[in-house]
């Protein structure tokens, strides 16, 4: 099972940066929120007195690159459907759990590596982290939040054949989490009705681990976000294990 799962990583890592294309176009979106938002709305934040934007910012901004790439990481498994790689591991005598976490795991590290791009891009527009001793403590919130995402990318990705709805389907579901998250904006002015969907966006709380580890400031308690990102690891981990073992050879 672990030389499976290692091989499954490895797999992820590599076809990675095989892909400078990939690497870049990842990039380009975060970019663009940074400048746009950064430089269009910062001084009017900063006017209000709530300080400086880009350091409110790039934590959003890191956590939000995270998400993006990761759940788009369940396009990987549908390609491999399309050319037949996929039906070869489901058939090897190994556990589908390993593959699937295998694979999670690798386009987690690499989601990681996206994150830390994006955070090195903050440093030089003026971010600065608080407290360094939390940082090894904010590159493994980075590498859970990216488990997450793509374990729900991959998850979904398994019930897909059709490599031209997954993305559509899936922008739908994540830009509503970037703007209903605080990744962007405090929540604190939002009308009651969309404070309770920011309450049950898993971006929320990973925005808000990301905070607590790059600026040492928390708007919810760190046991609920470590609560609520743990339980759905857990949670999405059982759900795709379930998806793998159904699907067909």
């Amino acid at each position: 099972m672990n030389s499976a799962l290692m091989v499954m990583w490895e797999r992820q890592v590599k076809e990675y940066f095989r892909n400078r294309q990939r690497l870049l176009v990842t990039l380009i979106q975060p970019l663009l929120f940074l400048i746009a938002f950064g430089f269009g709305i910062g001084a009017m934040f900063e006017e209000t007195g709530n300080g400086s934007y880009i350091q409110y910012l790039i934590p959003g901004i890191v956590g939000m690159t995270i998400l993006t790439s990761s759940v788009m990481s369940g396009m990987s498994l549908i390609w491999d459907k399309q050319f037949g790689f996929l039906k070869e591991t489901l058939v090897a005598p190994v556990s589908r759990t390993s593959l699937l976490f295998g694979r999670c795991l690798g386009g987690a590290t690499t989601s990681t590596l996206q994150g830390l791009l994006v955070l090195f891009l903050g440093f030089l527009l003026g971010f600065r982290v608080t407290n360094w001793m939390l940082f090894p403590l904010a590159v493994f919130f980075m590498l859970s939040i990216a488990l997450l995402f793509n374990l729900i990318g991959t998850s979904l990705a398994s019930k897909f054949d059709d490599m031209q709805s997954f993305p559509l389907i899936m922008n739908l579901f994540v830009m509503p989490m970037i703007f209903l998250s605080g990744a962007l904006f405090p929540i604190e002015n939002f009308p009651t009705i969309v404070k309770i969907f920011i309450k049950i966006n898993p971006l929320t709380y990973c925005a808000d681990l990301l905070r607590f580890s790059l600026e040492a400031t928390t708007s919810i308690a760190l046991w609920i976000d470590l609560t609520v990102i743990g339980g759905l690891i857990v949670l999405v981990g059982i759900l795709g294990t379930h998806l793998f073992d159904k699907m067909e050879t």
